[in-house]
């Protein structure tokens, strides 16, 4: 049965239960939201607590292990020993040593094995004594490698995860290299069982932890799944090395992960954390440096699994929270019903008796506004009927007038649409690119994009026999103020080059600078409107292969693909308050090299992700990637580059770049 059917206070009542609801699931939203970047803040938290926590208790039992095993490579008899391997009596006193070693160790096992022989011994509880090496090793042998490369190698120790060849089992090897004054004479160490190791040091208990170590080069070293441990890696065997870059989702996430271990290195015991994608999910990593084993101890997190939030009190939580929610929405809808529904009731009948022609009171009212509704009930119905004659005129009459405005406005509106693309039109016509195809021809591009119809941008060309002078002006201010401004400026540069010539574009500026005060000084405009234009100009004499450039506010840029040079014109524009003293820069023609000039609304255009502008720096590695090759190409690709870095932000400048080689 349709919800209409019912009567007004079931309807209220319903509609007030709906809005709760409404009401209530965008908060659940905030609050599902909120938990979870609470959940995030103490799972980061959580994650380098058990960090710290995993590191100390790795980093006491491995370092005692490890300066065990450098205490038995530095004893004197067994270097001794290693120096004459054949002696019985030298080797004798040093297994002797080594066995007072191995009741210490760990796993109460030791090895030691020569350079010069390659005898491998090896003694622990589970088997008799032996003053026999166990085996030999050799150069050729796959197995073998981890030693001929800890020998190689210039650290003085390494702890390497590999399977013995002898023992049949893979163990957490540490190789301390023995020298005697300089020259190496094997390797002594000892070794802990892989299996015992990862329960003793590396299994997590908790629920979406998993912890881990890698080597400086990201190499897995233990892991609980096993079949990810990089075997061998330890000793320098990096054709089986498996990092933890290549578990991640992607490439940026691997680059993330060096930055994160480079900052761990520079300051050990600190803790890194970042967010990536490993084991098909997104994980939190925490990480941490050990310099003594040179190491990284890393946990990777499961915020979505772990325990990191007590259920029981956030289960409570909810439950308090809906039943406060019940309770709240049952005593609005009873006061509703008394404060508002039963006097609207009440004023519904009088209103049926007024309309039936009865006559009856209205319902005494009361301070409120429902008494407030009462009183102009009774005023209402006789002034309805001469409003609504006086409004119908009203309106018929307003509409009339907004139809003759709107025809009026639409007109005059396309009137300055169309003079300003006429405009726009002429502005192009005058810009010098058929005289600069004629004369340079596939030796330069123009960038030119006004930010509205017109612009304040525009470039210039007057060439004489073998010399030429180019130059870009940017007026202030864009649209049609801008474009009016470049009318002005043309004007001067015109005059300008008419008196001077073309082979001083430091005096051209400045009698340029001098013509636009003496114009804007005689033009009564309000001081709120911008008359000062950045300007570049370059001479060219092909001749003698050298040009001169001049810039206020404008730089030059020169690149041959390998470097960006930046000439820089002054820093204050033409028609400023100040007047400034330009001057000039001679420059040697650089084969190959191409010539660039740009106006700011290319630096400044505001893009990437955090809507900074383009700069100069980026502008300058444009240059020099694309230098080399040919300028329709090279406009092509600054083009191109602007539009992707800009993005969805709006164009905020005139542009214009101009590029040259020389012939």
């Amino acid at each position: 049965m349709a919800i209409w059917g019912y009567g007004l206070r079931a309807k209220s009542i319903l509609a007030l239960l709906l809005a709760g609801l409404v009401a209530l699931l965008p908060a659940a939203f905030l609050a599902w939201q909120a938990l979870d970047a609470v959940k995030a803040h103490f799972g980061e938290g959580y994650a380098r607590n058990f960090t710290e926590l995993h590191r100390e208790r790795i980093l006491g039992p491995i370092s005692r292990e490890l300066a065990l095993a450098q205490r038995l490579a530095d004893s004197v008899v067994v270097r001794q020993w290693l120096r004459d391997e054949q002696d019985a009596t030298k080797r004798a006193l040093a297994l002797e040593e080594a066995e007072g070693f191995r009741r210490v160790f760990r796993d109460q096992s030791y090895f030691i094995a020569g350079a010069s022989a390659l005898g491998f011994y090896y003694n622990d509880p589970t088997k008799a004594f032996s003053a026999d090496p166990r085996y030999r090793l050799a150069a050729d042998k796959p197995d073998d490698a981890w030693f001929f490369s800890t020998l190689a190698a210039p650290a003085p120790f390494n702890i390497n995860i590999n399977p013995d060849r002898w023992l049949k089992q893979v163990r957490v090897w540490f190789n301390v290299v023995v020298e005697d004054g300089g020259q190496r004479l094997g390797i002594a160490g000892s070794g802990l069982d892989l299996s015992r190791f990862i329960n003793d040091f590396i299994d997590a208990r908790a629920r979406g932890l998993t912890p881990m170590i890698i080597d400086r080069d990201g190499a897995i070293q233990l892991h609980p799944d096993t079949g990810l441990i990089a075997l061998g890696s330890g000793a320098g065997n990096a054709a089986q090395a498996r990092t933890l870059a290549s578990l991640l989702g992607s490439a940026a996430e691997g680059d993330a992960l060096q930055a994160a271990l480079e900052r761990a290195a520079a300051t050990p015991g600190a803790v890194e954390t970042l967010r990536v994608t490993l084991d098909g999910g997104r994980r939190l990593l925490s990480l941490s440096y050990l310099a003594e084993l040179r190491w990284y101890v890393v946990t990777s997190v499961d915020l979505s699994v772990a325990e990191i939030i007590d259920g029981t009190w956030l289960n409570a939580s909810l439950a308090t929270l809906a039943l406060l929610v019940v309770l709240m929405l049952g005593g609005f809808a009873l006061a509703v019903d008394r404060l508002v529904l039963r006097p609207l009731k009440a004023l519904h009948h009088s209103a049926l008796a007024l309309a039936a022609g009865e006559a009856v009171a209205l319902p005494p009212p009361g301070r409120d506004e429902l008494g407030d509704l009462s009183r102009a009930f009774g005023s209402m119905a006789s002034q309805i009927q001469s409003h609504t004659a006086e409004l119908e005129d009203k309106v018929r009459s307003r509409t009339q007038a907004l139809e003759a405005a709107n025809h009026a406005m639409s007109a005059a509106q396309k009137k300055v649409r169309d003079s300003i693309e006429y405009a726009s039109l002429i502005q192009r016509a005058l810009l010098p690119d058929q005289r600069m195809r004629e004369l340079l021809g596939a030796h330069h591009f123009a960038l030119w994009r006004p930010r509205d119809t017109v612009g304040g941008d525009f470039y210039l060309f007057r060439a004489d026999a073998e010399r030429y002078l180019l130059g870009i002006v940017d007026c202030a201010g864009h649209g049609v103020p801008g474009a009016l401004m470049t009318m002005l400026a043309r004007a001067a540069f015109d005059d300008a080059m008419n008196r001077i010539g073309l082979d001083q574009p430091a005096a051209l500026l400045a009698h340029a600078d001098t013509t636009l005060r003496g114009m804007l000084q005689a033009s009564p405009l309000p001081r709120a409107i911008a008359t000062n234009m950045d300007a570049g100009l370059v001479f060219v004499d092909r001749a003698t292969r050298r040009l001169r450039f001049a810039g206020a506010r404008i730089s030059l840029y020169c690149s041959d693909g390998d470097g960006v040079q930046e000439i820089p014109g002054i820093r204050r524009a033409l028609a400023d308050r100040r007047q400034a003293e330009f001057t000039q820069t001679e420059l040697d023609w650089c084969p190959g090299a191409s010539y660039y000039l740009v106006t700011d609304g290319y630096l400044d255009q505001a893009g990437g992700e955090l809507g900074f502008g383009l700069g100069n720096r980026r502008f300058a590695e444009l240059v020099r990637s694309n230098a080399r090759l040919p300028m329709a190409e090279q406009a092509q690709a600054l083009d191109r580059a602007l539009e992707d870095y800009r993005g969805d932000h709006p164009q905020l400048d005139d542009i214009t770049v101009l590029a040259f080689r020389i012939d």
